[in-house]
């Protein structure tokens, strides 16, 4: 079966504030997932190192001086990703 979509009483102009007003909140909701899965990405010291293209004493350098926290997990050591790109923007205006 065929699937059809009838517009009645419905003008042009209408139509398309509707479409537009669907859409926007789709795009709304669809970045505050991704923003929310961004958020608990855990990156490991050589991650983070990389990521930031230094080496790993100036990463435990910034980490005892409290610009970057360090999360523990046993022996390891996981820095979150959303706060090493926060983190990244405060260094840059100090």
């Amino acid at each position: 079966m065929d699937k059809q979509i009838l517009l009645h009483c419905i003008a042009p102009e209408e139509l398309k504030q509707l479409i537009k007003e669907v859409i926007k909140e789709e795009f709304v909701d669809f970045k505050k997932d991704l923003a929310s899965k961004e958020s608990d990405v855990l990156l490991t010291r050589s991650e983070t190192c990389e990521l930031l293209k230094i080496d790993s004493s100036t990463l435990w350098s910034w980490t005892k001086k409290g610009k970057i926290t360090c999360y523990g997990i046993g022996a390891r050591r996981y820095y979150k990703k959303d706060e090493i790109l926060k983190s990244l923007v405060i260094l840059k205006q100090l």
